[in-house]
């Protein structure tokens, strides 16, 4: 290599290695608020964090739906009044010695 060239590499290394990083730097200064405050950025994070905090609630009720359902059936599997209960609000059903009495319903 010429001394002409040595020196052409010198001045573009010693270039580079002060360009470089001031170069990152003014793109990482300018391109972060940029992709912060643009709309894929943090106000779709906001609204990210919004739709799960729904999400979650709504899993919660279904859970306390799930356990209060469970409990019915316990109860259902259980307990003989309960079925009766259920019989007689649900299906209509009477017991054999009861008697019915159906009246008129005023329109």
């Amino acid at each position: 290599m010429s001394k002409w060239q040595e020196g052409v590499v010198r001045r573009l290394t010693l270039l580079l290695e002060r360009v470089l990083p001031v170069g990152i730097l003014v793109v990482a200064v300018i391109g972060a608020p940029v992709m912060i405050f643009s709309p894929e950025g943090l106000p779709r994070l906001r609204g990210l964090e919004r739709e799960l905090e729904q999400v979650e609630e709504e899993s919660a009720q279904l859970r306390r739906e799930i356990e209060a359902l469970r409990g019915r059936v316990d109860r259902l599997r259980d307990d003989p009044t309960a079925v009766e209960r259920i019989a007689r609000d649900n299906l209509g059903l009477v017991r054999q010695t009861e008697v019915v009495f159906q009246f008129p319903t005023k329109k």
